[in-house]
């Protein structure tokens, strides 16, 4: 008996022994390898850099190694040079020092962008399209847009002085002013959408979005009538996870599950729930989503549906549920790796599952239904995960024209909306400003004196069919049937921009607006004309139809209105 159980002992213990030593090799196989392979990289980088026949940029070849290597796992798993800290810095809290304002490149000019209303760039004058000259004595042609930046960027209180040339006029000035800390509004506006329903848009989760949301709706709450609420998440990319929880806190009771993180170290694995008494927890509430909603955005909006607090409009957002944290390197760099994932609270993870089939803008694309898994909301209301959250409600955009487009991508809108504000010291209000038609009119002039062409997806697959047929020698044979095809597919574009007018309009529109109402002004002139707020109002304003959303008995709606929002 005693040697039956010390046979058994060692049998255990030659086992455990066997596991640990499996263990240990396997542990120490994974090393050698990344010892070999490293002295493979090191090797193959000294031999490059000394008999490559043009001289090389060491720093240059690293970084695109590194990055050629993050891509392989993830978009969002991504290295960061010392030089790039102050963008990172930005992306998370929304802060830095400067003059508040955006540039671009405009051929070989530098150009302002987008000044930001409240900060030194328009308090000094300065306007969208004003052409940078100097700074501080630095002459800013031939630099690129990198180095521009940095001679903008500086302590806060600490002077600069910018020479510019305003376009369409022979006037060139030159100011001082005295950078500031930058903190770009996560609510850029909120206001009264009718005389009950209020209306708040969040943009980013950076540091203390949470606390605006908060504020704007104590706001809101001294209108008289106001009893429900639209929070409009379109376009919001994300941002801090911790923001996106307490802002789901202002409408969420307290203690309430919002999102939990599961990765591969255990240990950081994690549940994120309300921890303050929320501002309302009765109040009607609709979310407002698109493609552009992310991360953040996608953890209120899956939060507020898996708890049935919030009946959900738009369109199937991003799909990016991944946890990146810092981590820190050699000589003040950074890298960003992706960690864990995001689970809202019915337990689905809000993750594309399938990183092969996305959109050109990256957000989710077809999902297979082998990908596809049934939750249930605390309804019990059927939701399903794959990527991204799915509206209760959904409203298609409108597709936009070719010209819409290629007016917008030549910056055709953003020039003449310049050229304008030279021309008009003033706008009426933002919701009742309207091009009429000779101004529609002037604006086509222009389009001609820019010499404006494009062409048509049709009359580019035309080009490459004639190309086709040239070399197989068919061309000569059908030259008449070619000739007639190509008279039917030719565009005109002043035919063009009378057929799309009213969509070409509205955004040329929105851009004289921006010009003396900055974002706010731009939010209120768009939200006049917005299918999806419309619907968001339809729905909100009806109780009943609210409860049976919520409650799961209006079954499975999709709106397919072809009259939607302009992404």
């Amino acid at each position: 008996m005693i040697m039956g159980k010390i046979r058994n002992r060692v049998i255990v213990l030659g086992i455990f022994i066997l596991i640990t030593g499996v263990g240990f090799s396997l542990i120490r196989n994974k090393d050698l390898e990344i010892v070999k392979n490293l002295d493979i990289y090191c090797t193959l980088f000294r031999e490059l850099n000394m008999f490559y026949v043009d001289e090389t940029l060491p720093e240059e070849l690293v970084t695109t190694s590194i990055n050629s290597m993050l891509k392989s796992l993830d978009p969002y798993t991504t290295y960061i040079p010392e030089k790039e800290m102050d963008n990172f810095n930005f992306q998370t809290t929304g802060e830095y020092g400067g003059i508040g304002s955006l540039i671009r490149k405009d051929g070989d000019n530098t150009i302002i962008a987008d000044p930001y209303e409240g900060f030194p760039a328009v308090e000094a004058g300065l306007r969208h399209g004003d052409i940078l000259m100097e700074i501080s004595g630095n002459d800013v042609q031939g630099l690129d847009i990198s180095a521009i930046s940095e001679l903008l960027k500086g302590k806060p209180g600490t002077g600069l002085t910018i020479r510019y040339k305003r376009p369409y006029t022979d006037t060139i000035n030159e100011v001082n002013l005295v950078r500031e800390k930058i903190v770009i509004k996560n609510v850029p506006y909120y206001g009264m959408l009718d005389k009950h329903t209020g209306y708040i848009r969040l943009r980013n989760f950076t540091t203390d979005a949470s606390r605006e949301v908060r504020s704007a709706y104590r706001a809101l709450k001294k209108n008289d009538g106001f009893e429900r609420l639209v929070l409009d998440l379109r376009g919001n990319p994300g941002g801090l996870m911790i923001e996106a929880v307490r802002v789901s806190n202002v409408f969420i009771e307290k203690g309430e599950l919002i999102v939990s993180t599961r990765g591969k170290v255990e240990r950081w694995d994690n549940e994120y729930k309300t921890t303050e008494q929320a501002l309302d927890t009765e109040i009607p509430l609709v979310v407002l989503v698109n493609r552009g909603s992310a991360s953040a955005a996608e953890i209120v909006a899956g939060a507020m549906q898996d708890l049935d607090r919030a009946v959900v409009i738009g369109q199937r957002t991003f799909g990016k549920g991944l946890v990146q944290t810092t981590r820190p390197l050699k000589y003040n760099a950074q890298l960003k790796v992706t960690t864990a994932k995001y689970y809202i609270p019915s337990g689905r993870c809000i993750q594309a599952l399938d990183y092969s089939n996305r959109n050109e803008d990256g957000s989710v694309g077809t999902i297979p239904d082998s990908l596809i898994t049934e939750y249930a909301t605390q309804n019990g209301r059927p939701v399903y995960d794959g990527g991204g959250v799915s509206p209760d409600i959904e409203v298609v955009p409108e597709t936009l024209s070719q010209i819409t487009l290629r007016l917008f991508t030549e910056n055709v809108y953003f020039d003449y909306a310049t050229k304008f504000r030279t021309e008009h010291p003033g706008i009426p209000d933002p919701v009742k400003f309207d091009l009429n038609d000779q101004q529609y009119g002037l604006f086509r002039d222009f389009v001609v004196e820019k010499k404006f062409e494009y062409e048509t997806a049709s009359e580019q697959a035309y080009d490459k069919l004639v190309k086709t047929a040239k070399r197989e020698k068919y061309f000569d044979l059908a030259s008449a049937e070619f000739e007639a095809l190509e008279k039917k597919l030719s565009h005109n574009n002043m035919q063009d921009m009378a057929t799309f007018r009213e969509e070409i309009e509205e955004i040329l529109e929105e851009e004289i607006v921006g010009r003396y109402y900055y974002h706010a002004g731009q939010i209120r002139h768009q939200i006049n004309q917005d299918q999806q707020v419309d619907k968001a109002l339809e729905i909100i304003s009806d109780p009943v139809k609210m409860q049976e959303i919520l409650e799961g008995k209006a079954g499975a709606l999709a709106i397919n209105d072809p009259e939607g929002t302009t992404p």
